[in-house]
């Protein structure tokens, strides 16, 4: 999924910091560290981070192989 630009329970502006987020916890930077830094302090905005999950990469994979299908004349696509 795309982070979110706010966070769902407060309202807060949080999806800037995603990139600079995932980077840092990608170094190997304690994630909790890399949100006091970035100054995200309430949990209900810490959590919009931490629990975040990239799936468009494997929901692009799917849409692909369903156009090579298409292409393919298969007649059964999904």
């Amino acid at each position: 999924m795309i982070i979110p630009v706010r966070c769902f329970t407060c309202g807060k502006l949080i999806g800037d910091k995603w990139e600079e987020f995932a980077r840092r916890v990608k170094t190997g930077e304690e994630p909790g560290g890399v949100l006091d830094s970035l100054g995200i302090k309430r949990y209900c905005c810490r959590r919009m981070l931490l629990s975040h999950v990239e799936v468009i990469d494997d929901l692009l994979r799917f849409y692909e192989e369903a156009e090579k299908r298409k292409q393919a004349g298969n007649r059964y696509y999904y």
